[in-house]
């Protein structure tokens, strides 16, 4: 507790806040000033521009926020009504919503302990198990429905094994769209021995702006793709699906109002510019954290390797349930905000009913991950204490 306040001060500690040192105020006094505010102005495309380029992918479209961004990706993936799709019980409740706003189901499959993320080790053991090849399409034999997609999530920023993870889906044609919203800044080793950006291993990756997160846009998200014509698709459905004219209104398919507003994208454009400066003192807070806690009871979760994470949300491993819940009450009652990793899905009444392989890891890290605060120190006084 007393590192804690070393850190970030006297007074309440959130366990994640937005800072704002650069050019937000000036680039959002200029998108004022220029009357466009809303979908329509110059900063979007370039807010655009700067997260394809950060992250290495081809294209990149803006939008409201990162659910809607997953709701699009797996459309565009091919995800519809009475199909299944596999991802995991481990993770925030927005990756689940998304699937069933296509009238789709998922199927949770187990997560690794130590990146929390989606195991392909129990992805392959669930497909020869439960998978077959019938009329061209991968057929769950459980449900009888289309295995249309699978949608891993990189846990607070930690890459999960996504290269492992798309051998296998590859070798079962089904498509992959990352739920990468956690993770902006994390790589991974690819089959090539290279790094790659969390997010760009898939057909379609999903990153998100919320006000909690590396960088923000007060509201927003990103899908990313290599695919142009993937991307055409993405910006017309979240466009309304409005076709190109000078003045009529036509538009020729179900669409959704899911474009980001020019403000928010003036926010990230400034956000954007001083993100590896984020980063870099992220991962300062984190190398202090785990210094600290080396000769604690609390286990600090390290990333694998073989991957780089973006130090979000750094994470300690309890001793048991109890252990964590007496954590958990000290610290908020202190003031210092901690938080349980997520109510697993399928507890959820409205997941109860859904297909999963036991999901023996994620019990265990559920009753064991808290996450703690990891904030970047907004005052350089308070910074300085990272480095003693």
């Amino acid at each position: 507790m007393q590192e804690i306040r070393r850190l970030y001060g006297a007074g309440p500690v959130p366990l994640h806040r937005p800072i704002f040192e650069g050019n937000e105020r000036q680039y959002l006094v200029d998108c004022i000033d220029s009357n466009f505010v809303s979908s329509v102005g110059e900063k979007v495309a370039e807010f655009e521009r700067k997260i394809a380029d950060f992250v290495g992918a081809d294209h990149a479209v803006a939008t409201v926020n990162g659910t809607a961004a997953l709701h699009v990706s797996l459309q565009l993936a091919g995800v519809e009504a009475n199909t299944d799709v596999i991802t995991q019980a481990l993770t925030f409740v927005a990756t689940c919503n998304a699937i069933k706003y296509l009238g789709a189901s998922p199927v949770f499959i187990d997560v690794d302990r130590d990146t929390l993320g989606l195991s392909a080790i129990a992805l392959s053991t669930f497909l020869e198990k439960h998978a077959e090849r019938k009329n061209g399409q991968i057929i769950n034999k459980f449900s009888g429905r289309r295995l249309a997609a699978c949608l891993p999530m990189h846990t607070f920023g930690i890459p999960c094994r996504i290269a492992d993870l798309k051998e296998v889906c590859e070798e079962w044609g089904i498509p992959v769209v990352e739920d990468a919203a956690e993770s902006l800044g994390s790589t991974s080793r690819n089959q090539s021995g290279g790094w790659q950006h969390t997010g760009t291993f898939g057909e379609l990756g999903v990153l998100s702006f919320n006000g909690n997160k590396v960088i923000t846009t007060g509201g927003g998200g990103m899908i990313i793709t290599n695919d142009a014509s993937l991307a055409v698709r993405a910006k017309h459905l979240t466009t309304t699906a409005k076709s190109p004219h000078a003045y009529e209104f036509v538009h020729d398919e179900l669409g959704y109002n899911y474009r980001m507003p020019n403000l928010n994208a003036a926010l990230g454009c400034a956000q954007a510019e001083r993100l590896p400066e984020m980063l870099k003192r992220k991962s300062e807070v984190a190398d202090r954290y785990r210094k600290i806690l080396t000769s604690s009871p609390l286990q600090f979760i390290e990333a694998p390797e073989g991957t780089r994470r973006n130090n979000w949300l750094n994470a300690v491993l309890l001793e048991s349930r109890e252990k964590r819940d007496e954590f958990l009450n000290n610290c908020n009652a202190e003031g210092v905000m901690v938080r349980p990793i997520w109510t697993l899905m399928n507890r959820l009444k409205m997941y109860r009913h859904c297909q999963h392989d036991g999901l023996e890891n994620s019990q265990w890290l559920e009753d064991r991950v808290v996450n703690i605060p990891s904030s970047v120190p907004e005052s350089s006084a308070v910074a300085n204490n990272i480095q003693e």
